[in-house]
């Protein structure tokens, strides 16, 4: 049946909507470069506009936004990143795994230093991958280590056909957390359109889907437990959350934070569970090599790289003032344990939350952790994204936006940042976040 006048009046700016940014997205996954400033802030701007519109527009149209959100992610089948080489880690560490061999015992830059090519491509991924990902051991958890064997399994034994494999992996993830958010979100009594601040975000879409950061499943695991948490489940609830731990190890950060939710009695069970099911998944990797690289590995983010960072950078300067060099390892030390406290501070605060408060507190302190990290890139940011949905808070919101504003370092030929921009992105940041906080929730209004 043909669509009436009224019809296609209604559905007329939708459209159009939804076209620009099917071509938007098309310009940004094969036809930019990551120097190219002017192109990459005009198109994610109008990409973010569109975005808003959309979800403005078509709130209580459910199965039309989510056809979007997976028709613009369709977009990006063919391409390869043009935001982030990580990817190429990522295969690395795959056909490493398909040849029987630990990628948790070698660096790529140790068998291409003496010759050797022990992967299909393999001095492609080690040029591709860059120095600093190439002289480091693998910091990537187990079950994701399986998601870059399985990528690796599609076929045509290319570099594309990974990527491919990568990316429907991640397509895959975003769609049981829209699943699972839409129901948590009912649960919650809170608008099941919310999910699509986080799905249908450009951010996401680009960083997710389009730059291959495994984030999304992490979330989709995390999501998952949440839901499960909220209708009592929480011992299966714990085996999921040990998944997600498994893809990144950030949601370890919130473990704490459950004994305001569980108690005493169910909180040890639980921790006990993903601490079991953590220890079953990494155990096919184990060795004392294993133990030794993988923690120095995850030492350098505290003490060795520096990037889009916020007080950290505050800190770095003072220590220059006063000492003449630059004293990551201390202020990346103190960092940690400042974070540490204020984790815990959080966890005795108050008892018996419901999950939508839980998950506020988890907010708060994954925003604190990024706020004094050495190293906060852009996909990192997702995490906040994802449990804004769930709260009255949205400056993760507005800081998925503004984020875009890091990716200026690679605008010149030394990647170096201009703290100026870093400081722009910021003020915006923490200006939206005391808003909210001194005014009781004043955007929620605004994104409802």
């Amino acid at each position: 049946m043909f669509l009436n006048t009224t019809n296609l009046k209604l559905y007329k700016i939708p459209i159009l909507l939804s076209i620009s940014s099917m071509l938007f997205y098309f310009s940004f996954a094969y036809n930019l470069q990551r120097t190219d400033a002017i192109k990459l802030i005009t198109l994610y701007a109008a990409l973010f506009f569109l975005f808003y519109k959309l979800i403005q527009i078509n709130k209580s149209n459910f199965k039309f936004l989510a056809i979007l959100a997976f028709a613009f992610r369709a977009v990006f089948i063919l391409a390869i990143p043009n935001l982030s080489q990580d990817f190429y880690r990522f295969i690395w560490d795959g056909r490493m795994i398909l040849e029987g061999l630990n990628p948790y015992l070698f660096t790529p830059e140790s068998f291409i230093s003496k010759g050797e090519y022990p992967i299909n491509q393999a001095q492609e991924l080690f040029d591709g991958m860059g120095s600093l990902s190439a002289s480091h051991f693998t910091n990537y958890p187990p079950l994701n280590q399986l998601c870059f064997v399985v990528a690796n399994l599609f076929p045509g034994q290319s570099i594309l056909s990974s990527v491919i494999g990568l990316r429907l992996i991640i397509i895959a993830a975003d769609f049981g957390t829209l699943v699972f958010g839409r129901k948590l979100l009912k649960k919650l009594k809170l608008p099941e359109y919310h999910i699509f601040w986080f799905i249908l975000n450009p951010f996401i879409i680009i960083e997710l889907t389009g730059n291959l950061h495994f984030e999304g499943v992490m979330i989709f695991f995390l999501v998952w437990s949440f839901y499960l948490l909220q209708i009592n489940k929480w011992k299966l609830a714990a085996i999921i959350f040990a998944c997600s731990v498994s893809i990144k190890l950030i949601p370890l950060i919130f473990l704490p934070l459950l004994f305001s939710k569980l108690g005493w009695k169910k909180s040890f069970i639980f921790y006990t569970i993903v601490g079991l099911v953590t220890i079953l998944l990494f155990a096919p990797f184990y060795s004392q090599q294993f133990i030794t690289n993988y923690a120095e590995t995850v030492g350098l983010w505290f003490q060795n790289f520096e990037f889009n960072a916020s007080l950290y950078y505050l800190a770095r300067e003072i220590g220059y003032v006063f000492t003449g060099y630059n004293q990551i390892a201390f202020i990346g030390t103190i960092s940690a344990v400042l974070v540490f406290l204020f984790v815990i501070s959080l966890s005795f605060f108050r008892k018996n939350l419901s999950v939508k408060q839980l998950i506020t507190f988890m907010l708060f302190a994954l925003s604190f952790y990024y706020f004094t990290a050495t190293t906060v890139h852009p996909w990192y940011i997702a995490t906040l994204l994802i449990l804004s949905v769930f709260t009255n808070y949205k400056f993760p919101l507005v800081w998925s936006f503004v984020i875009i504003l890091s990716y200026l370092a690679y605008t010149n030929t030394s990647n170096s940042e201009n703290l100026w921009i870093i400081g722009l992105e910021y003020i915006i940041v923490y200006s939206v976040l005391l808003y909210e906080i001194l005014r009781k929730k004043p955007l929620e209004n605004k994104f409802s």
